[in-house]
């Protein structure tokens, strides 16, 4: 096989190794990214349910204030009656009393449900706090495994980039630029092999006398379809 062909497969395999490292990291980041809005998702039902809570508690107090202003005025009411000297005096104080006493009675009412209201309420929030924990646990989990892909890939393309320079310098000028014109288009599959007589890339059946020239190795042949450098893998060859 010609040598620059051999120089270019070898940059190609390198060159998808190094591309091939982004999906990596796309997928490690996009599983951390689902299990932080899973929990940030909790984190919100939590805040809303401690709103909640905080609204009832809120509720509760003026509802205990209106109390209170309603038990004074009883008392009031009391105190006056025992100086009414007419029927009507009777009846007005006896209305305001009633009043009031509807009242207290919606207001212990409220303040009861509000409070069954809130029990659950803690119940749920004390639930979300759990999930909260063991999701929280999970996305630390998921944050180290994301943090090793990192500095796994990290490495791995330190030494690929060093690779990449090696094989860089052993290829001639216009034979690189030629390579890395055609990957501009065509990526990871800028250099392709024949199979049954088809080219890989574009999987168009190469003529006779295209497939002859790269049987033969002799000089880098591209397709004719597409444009791709094509080669022989070496099982095929030694068939």
């Amino acid at each position: 096989m010609n040598s620059d062909l051999v120089e270019l497969i070898k940059l190609s395999d390198i060159d998808k190794s190094i591309d091939s490292f982004l999906p990596k990291i796309e997928a490690a980041n996009k599983k951390l990214h689902i299990a932080q809005n899973k929990l940030s998702r909790v984190a919100e039902r939590m805040e809303e349910t401690k709103r909640l809570i905080e609204q009832n508690e809120t509720k509760v107090g003026e509802y205990e204030r209106q109390l209170e202003m309603l038990g004074g005025q009883l008392q009031d009411i009391t105190k006056k009656s025992k100086n009414v000297t007419t029927d009507k005096e009777v009846k007005a104080l006896g209305l305001e009393e009633d009043i009031a006493k509807e009242k207290m009675t919606f207001a212990n009412e409220e303040i009861g449900r509000l409070q069954e209201i809130s029990n659950i309420k803690a119940t749920e929030l004390q639930e979300l706090q759990n999930e909260y924990d063991s999701e929280k646990q999970s996305v630390d989990a998921i944050a180290n495994d994301v943090e090793q892909v990192h500095a796994t890939i990290e490495n791995q393309k330190v030494e690929l980039y060093s690779s990449r320079e090696e094989s860089v310098m052993s290829i001639k000028p216009n034979i690189l630029q030629f390579y890395e014109k055609i990957r501009m288009w065509a990526r990871n599959s800028a250099i392709v092999p024949i199979r049954k007589q088809a080219c890989y890339g574009c999987f168009l059946k190469i003529n006779d006398k295209t497939y002859a020239e790269v049987i033969k190795s002799q000089e880098i042949i591209t397709c004719p379809h597409c444009g791709r450098i094509l080669y022989i893998e070496p099982q095929m060859d030694d068939e």
